[in-house]
C-alpha cells in the first residue's frame, strides 16, 4: 500500500486545509474527520486510488455536514479557557486569514462547501458539483449568494487568502 502512504504524504496537508474552512475553522474536528476519512480510504484503496483526491473531497464535505447535523442534535459544552486573542500574531495575512475563517464558519454548511472547494480547493464549478452531488447551477447560486454574505461579514476587507 504504498501508493496509499505516498498520497497521504503528499495530500494531507491540502486536504487537511479542506477539513478545516469546511469545518469553520475549527482544527481539531478537521483533523478528527480527515483521519477519519483517511482510515476508510484506507480500507477502499483499491477501488478508489484512480481518483482518491475526489473521493477524500467528497468525504470531507460529507464528514463536515454530518458533524454540523450531530452539533445540532447534541451540542458540545465548550472549556472555558479565559479570554481567547482575536488574532493569533501580528502578521496582517494572519489577521485576515482568521477574518476569513470566522467569516466562513458563519455560512451555511453547503455554501461555505462550495465557497472552499471553488476557491481554496481550485475545482471548477463542474468538479465542484461532482464533488458536493448537486448541479452546476446549484454551484453557481451559491458562490453568489456566498461571496455576497462574506463581503456583509468581512465588511471593507478584502476577500484573499495566500
Amino acid at each position: 500500500m504504498q501508493d496509499f502512504e505516498d498520497f497521504v504524504a503528499l495530500r494531507s496537508q491540502a486536504l487537511l486545509r479542506t477539513a478545516y474552512l469546511l469545518c469553520g475553522g475549527d482544527k481539531g474536528a478537521a483533523e478528527d474527520i480527515l483521519q477519519d476519512v483517511l482510515m476508510s480510504m484506507y480500507g477502499k484503496w483499491r477501488r478508489i486510488r484512480t481518483s482518491p483526491e475526489a473521493y477524500a473531497r467528497t468525504a470531507l464535505a460529507n464528514a463536515a455536514a454530518n458533524r454540523w447535523r450531530r452539533r445540532a442534535r447534541k451540542p458540545e459544552a465548550p472549556l472555558d479557557l479565559g479570554a481567547v486573542p482575536t488574532s493569533r500574531g501580528h502578521e496582517e495575512h494572519v489577521v485576515d486569514a482568521d477574518s476569513v475563517v470566522r467569516a466562513l464558519a458563519q455560512l451555511p454548511k453547503k455554501m461555505r462547501a462550495v465557497l472552499v472547494l471553488r476557491f481554496f480547493d481550485d475545482l471548477s464549478e463542474a468538479e465542484t458539483a461532482r464533488t458536493l452531488g448537486c448541479g452546476v447551477g446549484t454551484v453557481k447560486s451559491q458562490t453568489s449568494r456566498g461571496l455576497a454574505r462574506m463581503r456583509e461579514l468581512m465588511g471593507e476587507q478584502v476577500l484573499t487568502w495566500n
